[in-house]
């Protein structure tokens, strides 16, 4: 047993209303500068949509994570030990600039200096870049809002396992379905970035698991960004260095939220401790697909098991990180309750940010009308779900049903237990059996309900006391770690290092 902690995650898309508060946010305080205004370290996605950069879910295109290599090995898809060395000089896989967006501003002084004519003078589009005059063809947020367009929702990759009936389904007016996806780096605890660097600047901090670019020994080779299937970094073109999203370490150390936590309007974000066995991340990433979400579980362990203390101990976690990881709202979420799921786990990356699946849009139609507020029908059944639960499980279990439905299944019953207590129009037999049905207990539906509805900001972000001159280090060596699973060994950190 080999203990690890890490700060983790966990967004709750029921309450996200994609006011985009939190991409303002990280992008005032980290990437407003040159060279990095096209980067969103915080982003939110509208689904079903192609995202940013377009298409990033297509690992055919860009080889990002792990495969199994003959139900054996893991091996990165980007790169061999050979092809990583032929890949340094030119990379097919890499996104473009296209495939983000050109940035741009606007000319604003043309609005004071333009000569005198019939025409109320306009601030013209111009490139950041070149300064020259440019059409606006993209953005990180070009399809917010229009799910269910031909232009962007049918480019959405998920779509593939859906039939055509399901697919047309989306595009008919009345069942036009969204939801919003924030995505920020998952801090995996298998990193493919970590793995596939040449430099080996990629590394996780071995005291809370955040995996950062040390920016003097990177050389901007930038097989991190075909490597990551996220597409959480980005390359600087100013620096010639990579960036990405550092978890406002900053502010943790500080004992404060990060920025996008901070400023998270729908106060959908949680943040805690988690405590996992690092032997047996391997082994749980070469499980078969649909058993993904169960093994990533199973490799979290109990905070309150005297053998798990033992160990971490023994790693040189705290008491004070470990009395953080009994009081984490994500371990609720993600292993006691059961509700939280990783984003595309079968990249087999072992994200560290969770995500609760919004029950919103998959209840919110009934026949030929968006909303039925019958007696019987307060909530819709799964099987009548508007968005599809075949395309809610290609983004959050592999392609496992079961495991979406069983948490839908849980929020609906805490709705319908709530529902009971303070409008009083449900029978209480019928509450018992949903509740039965969906697993839960009064006790837990309460408990899930006041973390999700009125928590306090203590209870969402239990910040665990970082010291980095405390700090454990977690380097791995460059040619170690190449074509591994990303893992170095733990040992006390240098000073000014």
């Amino acid at each position: 047993m080999d203990i690890r902690a890490q700060v983790s995650m966990v967004f709750h898309l029921d309450k996200c209303i994609g006011c985009h508060t939190c991409s303002v946010a990280c992008k005032n305080v980290w990437t407003d500068r040159p060279g990095a205004e096209y980067m969103w370290w915080n982003n939110v996605e509208t689904k079903p949509g192609t995202g940013f950069p377009h298409r990033w879910e297509d690992q055919d295109r860009y080889k990002g994570g792990w495969k199994l290599n003959g139900s054996k090995d893991l091996q990165l898809k980007s790169q061999s030990k050979l092809g990583g060395l032929l890949k340094l000089f030119y990379n097919p896989n890499q996104p473009g600039l296209e495939d983000y967006y050109e940035p741009w501003t606007y000319e604003y002084e043309n609005l004071f200096d333009a000569p005198e004519g019939d025409d109320q003078p306009t601030a013209k589009p111009i490139s950041q870049i070149t300064g020259e005059e440019m059409r606006i063809e993209g953005g990180p947020n070009w399809d917010d809002d229009l799910s269910g367009s031909p232009l962007y929702a049918a480019n959405d990759v998920n779509y593939d396992l859906l039939t055509p009936e399901e697919r047309q389904q989306l595009f008919e007016i009345q069942r036009v379905a969204f939801m919003y996806l924030p995505r920020i780096c998952n801090h995996c605890a298998n990193p493919s970035c970590v793995a596939s660097c040449p430099s080996g600047a990629l590394y996780k901090r071995g005291e809370d698991g955040i995996v950062l670019i040390n920016q003097d020994v990177c050389r901007g080779w930038r097989a991190c960004i075909s490597a990551c299937p996220y597409k959480k970094i980005y390359y600087n073109w100013v620096t010639g260095k990579s960036e990405k999203c550092i978890l406002c370490y900053p502010r943790l150390e500080t004992g404060q939220a990060p920025a996008c936590f901070h400023s998270c309007v729908g106060r959908i974000r949680y943040l805690g401790v988690l405590l996992y066995d690092a032997d047996r991340i391997e082994s749980a990433m070469k499980t078969a697909d649909p058993l993904l979400v169960e093994a990533q579980r199973d490799v979290i362990c109990d905070p309150n098991d005297e053998n798990v203390i033992a160990s971490a101990r023994a790693n040189g976690i705290s008491d004070e990180m470990i009395e953080s990881a009994r009081k984490s709202p994500v371990y609720k979420y993600v292993v006691q309750w059961k509700l939280a799921l990783p984003l595309h786990i079968e990249y087999r990356t072992m994200p560290m940010l969770f995500y609760v699946p919004p029950l919103l849009p998959v209840m919110g139609k009934d026949g030929d009308q968006p909303y039925d507020h019958a007696e019987e029908s307060f909530f819709t059944s799964l099987d009548k779900s508007r968005l599809s639960i075949k395309y809610m499980a290609r983004l959050f279990s592999a392609g496992n049903e079961a495991v979406v439905t069983a948490s839908l299944k849980k929020l609906m019953a805490v709705r319908y237990y709530k529902r009971a207590q303070e409008v009083g129009d449900v029978q209480d037999d019928r509450v018992n059996r949903i509740m039965r049905e969906a697993g839960t207990t009064p006790e837990e539906a309460e408990e899930i309900y006041l973390l999700t509805a009125v928590p306090t900001v203590h209870k969402r972000y239990v910040l665990p006391p970082l010291q980095r001159e405390e700090a454990i280090g977690s380097m791995c060596d460059v040619q170690d770690c190449k074509g591994s699973c990303g893992f170095g060994k733990t040992s006390g950190a240098e000073r000014n290092v």
